[in-house]
């Protein structure tokens, strides 16, 4: 793919992202409009408003999972895993805003969802055993605070940079559920 063309695909994407997440019945022609593309250029890429869907919840999808490996979760000690998955994940929330929870019908992008999840849910078990996390807690629940605390400092945080909606976050999740 030529670099413009790439260009004009990720700024199809992200712009159908973004409205998506606003209005979920955004049309692809409004979509189009507002990346400043022709609509019959994503009609030559998509056949319609449901491959241009997959493909938003795809991209989105694929930064998730680079954040997660850029995380380090198997790896790294606790606390910087959890702050490096937490501001990339602040990063692909504002990049990426469209809700995933919207293709449970597509079973390989769910399925693909699902495997992040679970990645997550080691990586915070992994966090308890070392003490990180208090134990005896339901086992999805650090997961849906994380991800909660997450979504608000995306939304209601914007002045701040990933990293310091990052500290906020790990700040209030430790404090929250964790042992110190």
């Amino acid at each position: 793919m030529r670099a413009d063309a790439a260009r004009n695909l990720e700024l199809l994407l992200t712009t159908g992202a973004r409205m998506l997440a606003e209005d979920p019945a955004t049309s692809i022609a409004a979509i189009a409009a507002e990346a400043g593309v022709d609509r019959r250029t994503v009609y030559r890429r998509f056949t319609g408003r449901d491959e241009l869907l997959a493909a938003v919840y795809q991209a989105r999808l694929d930064a998730i999972e680079a954040a997660i490996e850029a995380a380090r979760l198997r790896e790294a000690p606790v606390p910087v895993a959890l702050h490096r998955y937490v501001e990339g994940i602040v990063g692909v929330n504002r990049k990426w805003p469209a809700e995933i929870a919207r293709m449970r019908s597509d079973p390989r992008i769910w399925a693909r969802r699902l495997r992040a999840v679970d990645e997550v849910d080691e990586f915070l078990r992994r966090a308890t055993e070392e003490g990180l996390l208090r134990p005896g807690l339901p086992p999805r629940w650090p997961g849906n605070v994380l991800g909660q605390l997450v979504h608000l400092a995306t939304r209601d945080l914007p002045e701040l940079s990933d990293a310091q909606a990052a500290d906020v976050i790990v700040e209030t999740f430790l404090r929250g559920v964790g042992t110190r």
